[in-house]
């Protein structure tokens, strides 16, 4: 692999399939270093057809073991598989703090599996500000499927919907307040509802309590299964995989599948611009004398918002 950091040059590497041009993108992308948006935009939009499954549920569901598994069912297929892993942060270093590589070594050896763990740096539902960049670099990377695992903060996960094809809810055998996750929007989000550890006293009447509020929701042009596994044995994510590939053949026979992409772009370019915004407001409030008006307690910040916006100071 050549050793330029020119985004062209590491861009085309990528496209090549050369790992560790894939790996350098990507940390590139996610620290926000010199070259990073020439990398994601010589990469945009990616091929088509790479399907983004999204993991997501509340700590402990066993998300991390089910992404383990679905991997090695969807590599027997052949297809190489990436695994995106958004993870707490490190308060001292910032880096990912329970990093998914460690935790997934049964593919370490295995070539056609790329498994990259991402901080989430404080970002809020779930996954990292980097992430919607990181994926577009897997997806030109060739990877006809992508698993990403959110972080894992509880049940109000919801940005996952957004970034994924098919969502796949984590839940365990008494799961606890369903009305309150029905609030949080996870009903709503789910495409594939899994309840884990299903050896456990209390899985059938999670299922049931699932089913009964999915079919109190509206009508769907797809129908949510809910299935059990037990990821520690695997028993059960064979029919798990079979269903996230079921839904992907619905999104592309319906049409919903570029529509999905459509609205992720939209809301792509909204999160872009807040960020974006974020920064320049961050300068002005440096660069603005009202600033110290309000630190000193001479003004308060509500005021100084509305004079400091109405006369473009900074």
């Amino acid at each position: 692999m050549t050793r330029t950091l020119d985004p062209d040059d590491l861009a085309g590497a990528v496209l090549a399939g050369d790992r560790r041009a894939l790996a350098r993108a990507i940390t590139i992308v996610e620290d926000g270093r010199h070259g990073a948006d020439a990398i994601v935009a010589a990469l945009f939009p990616g091929p088509d057809a790479a399907h983004r499954i999204g993991l997501t549920g509340a700590p402990g569901a066993g998300k991390s073991t089910i992404t383990d598994r679905l991997v090695t069912a969807f590599r027997a297929d052949g297809d190489p598989v990436a695994v995106l892993a958004v993870d707490p942060s490190s308060p001292f270093s910032g880096g990912a703090v329970l990093g998914d590589r460690v935790r997934m070594q049964a593919h370490v050896d295995d070539p056609g599996v790329f498994v990259r763990s991402m901080a989430s740096r404080g970002h809020l539902g779930g996954l990292s500000s980097a992430a919607p960049k990181a994926l577009v670099v897997l997806e030109a990377a060739g990877f006809p499927r992508i698993v990403v695992e959110t972080v894992g903060v509880g049940q109000d996960e919801v940005e996952i919907a957004g970034a994924a094809d098919t969502t796949v809810v984590v839940v365990t055998a008494g799961w606890g307040d369903g009305v309150q996750a029905a609030k949080a929007g996870i009903l709503e989000i789910g495409d594939v509802f899994v309840v884990n550890k299903a050896d456990r006293p209390g899985a059938d009447e999670t299922v049931a309590d699932l089913r009964s509020m999915l079919a109190m929701g509206p009508e769907r042009p797809w129908t949510p299964p809910v299935l059990t596994t037990t990821a520690t044995s695997g028993e059960g994510v064979a029919d798990l995989a079979r269903a996230v590939d079921a839904h992907a053949a619905h999104l592309r026979a319906t049409g919903a599948w570029e529509e999905r992409r459509r609205d992720r772009r939209r809301a792509e370019l909204a999160g872009a611009l807040v960020d974006e915004y974020r920064s320049l407001v961050a300068g002005v409030v440096e660069a603005s004398p009202i600033t110290a008006d309000v630190v000193d307690g001479r003004l308060d910040p509500w005021t100084a918002a509305v004079r400091i916006a109405g006369a473009g100071d900074g």
